[in-house]
């Protein structure tokens, strides 16, 4: 089933620039399109684009891809699947991630402070990796108490929790490579 309203991305970190275009094209040099991978800022979704003309981007730049004018973005072919990323573009995916995670802390603190039962066996807190029952149980817990500030806040009050940023950075990967039905972080 479609969704209504189709999410857009105004603005995407670059993780990799093609300048001839995908080396499995087996198209002559000149009908060749210079071809970004990027990554969504604000929903992560993995895009296709194709810069303006003479414009040579690197790995984390960030682009402007919204309406209206674009400065180094001719057009955006759509979304693509984590499996067609290049080699380039699969390991800056990590990198960039964590960057966006520590840049939206707020955000996803209040996914801590926020998270419900998905039914009645299964938490969302329990889709982060590293979260059981144990650990689910101690954040509904002390978020009760006080809802949690930071990331460090989250840390210092739940014992032996793996580092929050990691948390949800590994879970925005496991959303981007399909590897669960349900999304958190994805639309």
């Amino acid at each position: 089933m479609m969704q209504t309203r189709e999410l857009k991305e105004e603005k995407a970190i670059v993780l990799d620039f093609l300048p001839n275009g995908y080396p499995f094209d087996t198209r002559p040099m000149h009908k060749k399109t210079p071809i970004v991978q990027a990554l969504g800022k604000e929903h992560f979704i993995l895009l296709e684009l194709v810069p303006k003309k003479d414009v040579f981007l690197q790995p984390y730049e960030e682009v402007y891809m919204g309406e209206g004018k674009r400065d180094k973005i001719h057009h955006i072919i759509g979304r693509i699947n984590a499996s067609k990323l290049t080699q380039t573009a699969q390991s800056e995916l990590d990198v960039i991630i964590i960057d966006l995670v520590n840049k939206q802390e707020s955000r996803f603190v209040e996914f801590f402070n926020k998270a419900e039962p998905i039914n009645t066996r299964r938490h969302q807190l329990e889709l982060l990796p590293g979260v059981g029952k144990k650990h689910m149980l101690e954040i509904l817990e002390k978020r009760n108490e006080k809802p949690f500030e930071s990331y460090d806040d989250i840390k210092e009050r739940i014992k032996l929790i793996p580092d929050p940023r990691k948390l949800v950075a590994k879970r925005i990967l496991i959303e981007i490579r399909e590897e669960d039905k349900y999304k958190l972080f994805l639309s």
